[in-house]
């Protein structure tokens, strides 16, 4: 089961969530027919656990909001980016552990 604290992005959504956001915020760029990325699920939920109130952490499943995946040219699953004042600081394609996703957040200026 998804932690309380990963947002839902949307293509609707992502320029005032994401773009918008005053703290860092990570983007599980995703789709529920990829395995890699359900491998990935339960790290990104322990990111946004163990940095609620210090980032923001949410999905973005690529299959349903295609404008924002186009927009950001995601063409491999899992990507992840960290925006800050947003802006792409970090980006990485395929499987990460939990430290590399905290670190690049903690360079982002969650603290």
């Amino acid at each position: 089961m998804a932690s309380a604290n990963v947002k839902q992005f949307t293509d609707s959504n992502f320029d005032g969530e994401v773009l918008g956001a005053a703290e860092p915020v990570l983007v599980d760029f995703w789709a529920e027919w990829c395995m890699p990325c359900r491998t990935l699920a339960p790290i990104v939920d322990a990111v946004a656990d163990e940095l609620s109130g210090k980032a923001k952490v949410g999905k973005l499943d690529v299959d349903a909001n295609r404008g924002v995946a186009m927009k950001f040219g995601i063409t491999a699953i899992p990507t992840v980016i960290i925006f800050k004042q947003g802006q792409v600081v970090k980006k990485f394609v395929g499987f990460k552990k939990k430290d590399d996703l905290v670190a690049a957040l903690a360079e982002a200026g969650a603290k």
